[in-house]
């Protein structure tokens, strides 16, 4: 059997934006490899530089750990791993490169590498996966185990019989069969939590948040068909784990790791009210209750979906509203209203929900009045937490077919924060850089105006959270001076 020195090439540090935010969690999808390789009988191993300032950490783990393959296996539940931004590439290759160097074959799962294949392969990979990754692994590593490691037999012969691979084969880009996906998740081991340098993580979120949070999957896959969304690993469809499967999970991180708080990193979580009513009542029952956060749809926030949602721990839900237009919504073929948020956050807010609103500016065909619509819709509903993109057309989505002809030299962002359209449209990059300063000062005013006004007229309780978002007036000034410089740029832009 193999020995398998698994990696990834997304560090905390290569993204302003997020090392700001600071919520690191493990690789999820990397975990789940390793644990089904090593379910097959293979030694595992992982090199996790989520938390480094480098990855040179890598030669290290070469060394220490002696591996017959390395696996290149990027978190595909995580958000910004969708986003195939430069700088994790840059991170990838030279991973790649080094373990070539020292004779290693490289096998690439992930997001970008599905979407891109050649390059990864270009830069040195063996093989590229594509599509959902762990059966396919564990039978590239089978055969990778027959023939005794020797690429060029493996090349010509067994690799091209495996489903789901990328390869060179007579110096072309070979594919073959498309591999179908998982529909039973249970058969799945629990991820291999044990090669995580826990502490390590507990320690960071400790010192910047106080609490120690941990990422749960339930699901794969979205059937919802926002033309923005990338959806390369697991397409349109949805198939779901066991609530029994999950809650095993739950209890097992609960007694080996003791997490205060939990992130639901579906991309959906509750499409099916069944299956959620199912689960809340199963997480209750087992008494593995604990904080979460989820990501899920205004149109299935229903009283029941809810219900379950807070009976099972909820605490933060965010909701992709992306604008306040509803002509913008139609044209991304988000399948919601505008209204349907505003409802869904009334819902959320009765049984004690905090609701975060992820928006989207730049669209293609948006306009100052679509603009200040997103912006009316965040001064109404006062959310407790906004995350803005501007809209990036990702390679495989009907909207980069719609945009190709118009896209720019610039095809990826750098990290996160880098806001720039792509696609050329109505405003500038700075526009767009401002209108999130201003956007995000201008919530925090507001909330803090509002509480104020709370305290003024019932001074007490005189509890910190109220005195906290009463502070929040504080943001007078960046809203001010935010609100000119966005008038500008939008004059300067036209």
């Amino acid at each position: 059997m193999a020995r398998v020195l698994f990696a990834h090439g997304h560090l905390l540090c290569r993204d302003a934006k997020q090392f700001a935010i600071g919520k690191p969690y493990p690789p999820l999808a990397t975990l789940f490899a390793a644990a089904q390789a090593r379910k097959l009988g293979h030694e595992v191993a992982l090199f996790d530089p989520m938390l480094d300032a480098d990855t040179s950490g890598f030669a290290a783990a070469i060394e220490r750990e002696r591996p017959d393959v390395v696996v290149l296996y990027d978190d595909s539940f995580n958000w910004f791993t969708k986003m195939c931004l430069s700088k994790m590439r840059t991170a990838a290759f030279g991973m790649i490169g080094h373990a070539k160097a020292r004779g290693l074959p490289v096998i690439v799962s992930g997001h970008d590498a599905a979407e891109e294949p050649e390059a990864y392969l270009r830069s040195g990979a063996a093989f590229v996966i594509l599509g959902e990754g762990e059966v396919t692994l564990g039978e590239l590593l089978g055969a990778f185990d027959r023939t005794g490691g020797d690429l060029g037999p493996l090349r010509d012969g067994p690799a091209l019989q495996i489903p789901g691979l990328a390869l060179q084969h007579h110096g072309m880009t070979r594919r073959t069969a498309s591999r179908k996906l998982l529909q039973d998740l249970d058969a799945l081991p629990l991820p291999a939590w044990d090669l995580v340098d826990m502490e390590r993580y507990r320690s960071f979120w400790r010192q910047r948040h106080g609490y120690f949070s941990l990422n749960v999957v339930t699901t794969r896959g979205c059937p919802y068909l926002c033309n923005w969304c990338a959806k390369p690993v697991y397409g349109g469809t949805y198939h779901s784990r066991s609530p029994a499967h999950v809650v095993a999970e739950l209890r097992h991180l609960r007694d080996r790791y003791a997490p205060d708080h939990l992130w639901f990193c579906d991309d959906i979580l509750g499409l099916k009210s069944r299956w959620l009513v199912a689960w809340s009542n199963a997480v209750a029952e087992a008494g593995v209750r604990t904080p979460f956060l989820c990501q899920t749809r205004a149109d299935l926030m229903t009283e029941e979906n809810v219900q379950g949602l807070r009976r099972a721990g909820a605490s933060e839900v965010w909701l992709g509203a992306e604008s306040g237009s509803q002509r913008i919504l139609d044209a991304m073929e988000k399948g919601i209203s505008v209204d349907q948020t505003r409802a869904a956050v009334q819902r959320l807010r009765s049984h004690g929900v905090r609701v975060g609103l992820f928006l989207q500016f730049g669209y293609a065909g948006e306009g100052w009045e679509e603009v200040q619509a997103t912006r009316a819709l965040v001064r109404e509903l006062l959310p407790d937490d906004i995350g803005i993109s501007v809209s990036y057309p990702l390679p495989g989505t009907r909207y980069h077919a719609q945009t190709l002809s118009r896209l720019g030299t610039k095809r990826n962002w750098s990290e996160s924060s880098d806001l720039d359209p792509l696609v050329p449209g109505r405003f500038s990059p700075q526009f767009y850089r401002t209108l999130s300063r201003v956007v995000h000062a201008e919530l925090r005013f507001l909330r803090g105006a509002k509480a104020v006004r709370s305290l003024v007229r019932r001074p007490l309780p005189l509890e910190r959270s109220r005195l906290r978002r009463a502070a929040e007036l504080r943001h007078a000034g960046v809203w001010a001076l935010g609100r000119m410089r966005l008038e500008a740029e939008r004059r300067r832009s036209h």
